[in-house]
């Protein structure tokens, strides 16, 4: 007799293309769109204001005058103070109500001051109006945030997109044996429902009748497909694939395995923290500085001056505080570290996740469908005899079927250039495999369960293939064993570089998976992780996450099955592969959409970038405030050096378009 054995090539495929805070998109939108009708109105208002004033036509040299004209610019900026002001004055009272006076309390006082005291300059006829100053001040805010909010649509459908795979119907079995439809709702247990092939379980049951192969990959993270039968336990949004069954329904809705991996994502969607706004915190101390500044500018030139021009220069003190630039400089940074990413394959969601990426410790990655791809391919064959033969008939006889094992099979032979030959009698056994004629012979393909109903012999050489973790095709004969096909989960062909790429930016690597320990072993070694752990439930993942956050690290999790929407919400940074279950995506604050774990360290770098980028942008934004407040105090006074509010809009100006301009330079920064 002769022997064929032959080691397939693990062929992996190269993927293809396919955060934001985590509120109701809508709500995002509704605020954006807000902003920017906000922005529109008043940027239209502001064009008189401006053509009125006594200022902008000094510099631009022309003249406009009409009767009442200073009660006109009244009524004008009273308007954009209303109506392009009342998000920042709303907002403001959220931030003193809290105690955290930040970038809000500051615009809100900035635009209130110069406001009342302009309006107050027209009817006292002392001191300086700054109408102007506010309308631009407000259009500037206003377009800042309009560029925050739109950086930041994109909201998290986590528990929508679960409740979506918990199907709405179900086809009930009465007592007399007819069928009916009913809503999941109306489904109590002891029910006897029928599930067709390809169709998703509806609750949680116990086989009565029938075989068949279920998808509970999403589930649990085992790559392999569930032989059920007679007495199997079946769990709802899992996939029956190729055979009918007759579940009795054995839990409510509310008690099944997906409806706790709900209350998971619930719970942790709730205890997401987000970190504070670099922008908002520079912007609190702005206030306090000001505030300060202000109240020590009116003791100092109450003594040195009239009334009159203290409380000039504390105004002037208080509106030159207000951070025109500091309100654009974290959005714009935002708003193209987010359009860069995007043309990396990297979709930032959550802001505040990806700021914190730049300091990842740990990222813990789960196996099936993250470090491996996810679909089963045949990684080697053992033939008794004639392989080709062996090629030949397991094609003829699997041609027809949709399962993964039959594809994976169809896929391997084509490769090898073999074609079908005809068949007659073809049967299919759901969760079994099939059996045909071909060339006058009785041929059946299938797993264990085939050996066992066929009560077929494995010869002894293929004994040492019956402890294998893959899973296993047998081919049979007329009665007698043909060959075998041995198939695994493929592991992506970045994934080893990825993991020491990520090493050498002194990132620990850990792997979490449902699956077992044989098969993490392997994949462990082949990617090059040294810490992993297998048969974990969704629930230990949390926990593992949660051991380590304690540990004081920064936990990042890939990963893109259901089993790990939960774990993405509870690590500090969440990375959904974009080939992955709707679910994963929702629930996370990055996404890659090609496939690609080397995306992880591009993420990490372009993190990286984008913060020493913000951190630029607010000395730059601040560092004008710092010098412009004190010289607005007077400290120069006796030099003869003093900065008056039209200056100090210039210089505003000028520090606006340098953030803008070194905002635009991270285009320029490699991500890797």
């Amino acid at each position: 007799m002769q022997m064929h054995h032959h080691k397939a090539s693990r062929d992996h495929a190269h993927g293809t293309d396919s955060h934001a805070e985590h509120d109701h998109p809508t709500g995002h939108m509704h605020h954006m769109q807000a902003f920017k009708q906000r922005f529109i109105v008043s940027l239209i208002v502001t064009i008189p204001i401006l053509m009125l004033s006594s200022t902008i036509q000094e510099w631009f040299g022309f003249a406009v005058t009409l009767p009442y004209q200073h009660y006109i610019v009244l009524l004008l900026s009273t308007f954009v103070y209303l109506y392009g002001g009342w998000p920042f004055l709303t907002m403001m009272g959220d931030e003193i109500r809290s105690l955290k006076p930040g970038m809000m309390t500051l615009i809100s006082m900035a635009i209130s001051v110069a406001y009342f005291y302009s309006a107050s300059t027209l009817f006292f006829h002392q001191g300086k109006a700054f109408f102007w100053e506010l309308a631009t001040l407000i259009d500037i805010m206003l377009i800042g945030h309009y560029i925050e909010a739109k950086s930041l649509l994109s909201a998290s459908s986590a528990l929508s997109e679960l409740v979506k795979l918990m199907l709405q119907e179900a086809v009930r079995i009465r007592p007399d044996g007819s069928q009916e439809e009913v809503t999941i709702e109306a489904l109590q247990v002891d029910d006897l429902i029928l599930i067709r092939p390809g169709e998703k379980i509806p609750a949680d049951g116990i086989v009565k009748e029938g075989e068949s192969m279920a998808d509970e990959a999403f589930l649990t993270g085992e790559s392999k497909p569930v032989y059920k039968k007679r007495g199997e336990k079946v769990y709802m949004g899992s996939t029956n694939l190729d055979g009918a069954l007759k579940v009795e329904i054995s839990k409510e809705g509310k008690e099944s395995y997906l409806s706790q991996m709900l209350s998971l994502v619930q719970e942790a969607s709730r205890s997401k923290s987000h970190t504070q706004d670099l922008a908002n915190r520079a912007a609190g101390w702005l206030f306090y500085l000001s505030v300060s500044v202000a109240a020590v500018t009116f003791a100092v030139w109450s003594m040195l001056t009239s009334a009159g021009d203290s409380v000039q220069r504390s105004i002037t003190v208080l509106i030159i505080a207000c951070p025109h630039a500091l309100g654009l400089a974290v959005p714009l940074v935002t708003a193209i570290s987010t359009s860069l990413g995007a043309g990396k394959g990297i979709l930032i969601r959550h802001r505040e996740a990806f700021e914190k990426l730049r300091d990842v410790d740990v990222i813990c990655f789960d196996k099936t469908g993250t470090l491996t791809e996810g679909k089963l391919s045949v990684t080697e064959i053992y033939a008794l005899e004639d392989e080709e033969k062996m090629l030949r008939y397991a094609l003829s006889l699997e041609q027809n079927s949709e399962h993964a094992l039959a594809k994976a099979i169809i896929d391997y032979v084509k490769e090898r250039q073999i074609g079908p030959i005809p068949i007659t009698k073809f049967e299919a056994y759901p969760g079994i495999g099939a059996k045909a004629t071909i060339e006058e012979k009785t041929v059946m393909i299938g797993g264990m369960q085939l050996l066992e109903k066929e009560s077929l012999d494995i010869p002894e050489s293929m004994h040492r293939y019956e402890s294998e973790e893959a899973s296993k095709v047998w081919l049979a004969a007329d009665g007698k064993i043909m060959g075998l096909f041995l198939l695994e989960d493929s592991i992506r062909k970045d994934a080893s570089e990825a993991i020491t790429m990520l090493d050498g930016m002194g990132v620990k690597s850990y792997m979490l998976t449902g699956d077992n320990v044989l098969v993490a072993a392997e994949v462990a070694r082949q990617t090059g992780i040294t810490h992993y752990e297998a048969n974990l439930l969704p629930d230990e993942k949390l926990q593992k996450i949660g051991q380590l956050k304690k540990e004081g690290k920064i936990v990042a999790m890939v990963g893109d099955g259901i089993n790990d929407a939960p774990a993405l919400l509870e690590a500090d940074i969440g990375i959904a592969i974009g080939a992955g279950t709707d679910i994963a995506i929702e629930s996370a604050d990055i996404i890659l959409t090609k496939n690609e774990l080397l995306r992880v360290t591009d993420a990490i770098r372009l993190s990286k970038a984008t913060y020493r980028k913000m951190v630029q942008n607010l000395w730059w934004a601040s560092g004008y405030n710092l010098i412009a407040i004190p010289l607005a105090a007077g400290v120069l006074a006796p030099w003869g050096i003093m900065i008056k509010p039209a200056l100090g809009a210039v210089l505003m100006s000028l520090s606006t378009v340098i953030v803008a301009f070194n905002a635009r330079l991270l285009k320029d920064r490699p991500s890797r």
